[in-house]
């Protein structure tokens, strides 16, 4: 059986919303100094990363990127963050992956930064797919897409070949 891979987003597009995450990101930041960018490992890390270089280039906020590494299988196993919880309390975050589907991923993310008080927290994904069996939403978000529960939706953020498909 061969799936058909269906493009939602191709390059330009996803660097299209990609610089409009930044901006929402900068719009309700834009009193503070720095801004922690907590991407979930791999494609949230490497979308963090990707909205630290625009907002360096459009605001005079710091954006001080984390890595959030959380056993996406067992979620209730231990999380680790590359930055130390001191560092961010008090600070306002932004928990940023690639697709929200149940929300799972994110639900445990917030909950491992809600150990220490914070200024300001808000999610941010690329896309949204509208499936969540948790209370959680993307504050920031590059698309919603309504898809059915046996439909995948993969993220590709090689430079210059971007992509989103739906399997």
């Amino acid at each position: 059986m061969t799936t058909e891979k269906n493009i939602i987003l191709n390059h330009q597009e996803i660097t299209n919303k990609i610089r409009r995450i930044a901006y929402q990101i900068y719009e309700s930041n834009v009193n503070e100094t720095e801004v922690i960018l907590a991407g979930i490992d791999q494609n949230g890390y490497q979308l963090a990363n990707e909205l630290k270089t625009i907002l360096e280039n459009i605001s005079d906020i710091k954006p001080i990127l984390c890595r959030v590494i959380i056993d996406k299988k067992n979620p209730l196993n231990p999380i680790e963050t590359s930055i130390k919880s001191e560092d961010y309390k008090n600070k306002s975050i932004v928990l940023i992956d690639d697709v929200l589907n149940s929300g799972t991923t994110l639900i445990y993310g917030v909950k491992h930064f809600l150990d220490v008080p914070l200024k300001q927290f808000k999610t941010a994904v690329l896309v949204n797919r509208n499936h969540k069996k948790y209370p959680v939403k993307a504050d920031f978000k590059g698309i919603s897409l309504s898809t059915s529960l046996h439909e995948h939706i993969h993220v590709n953020l090689t430079n210059g070949k971007a992509e989103a498909y739906l399997e």
